[in-house]
């Protein structure tokens, strides 16, 4: 038989003690405002990649924006399969309707 024996929760106030980029208790790395949205991390067709050859941002501070949704990753991993190995995206899981067939 499984049970819990333990359980511990804290706010996103008190997680803010843990880390000090969430100042306050947020998460989404600053303000969610449409400025935000198109700016960050820099204006460019392609904000997840960096200066350095083969590092690229998934942050919550590249495009889509702020949130914990794991787009930001997704996206600078597609970056990085199209700059270092000029592959094109994968579908991802996603098949069409005739190969399901």
């Amino acid at each position: 038989m499984d049970f819990i024996l333990v359980t511990h929760s804290i706010t996103a106030q008190q997680y803010s003690h843990c880390n000090p980029n969430y100042a306050g208790g947020d998460f989404c790395a600053g303000a969610i405002s449409a400025r935000q949205l198109l700016k960050r991390p820099v204006i460019s067709p392609d904000p997840w990649r960096t200066p350095a050859k083969g590092v690229y941002l998934c942050s919550s501070s590249t495009p889509p924006g702020p949130s914990v949704h794991g787009l930001c990753g997704w996206y600078a991993a597609q970056s990085a399969l199209k700059r270092a190995f000029g592959l094109p995206s994968p579908a991802l899981g996603q098949q069409d309707k005739a190969s399901r067939t």
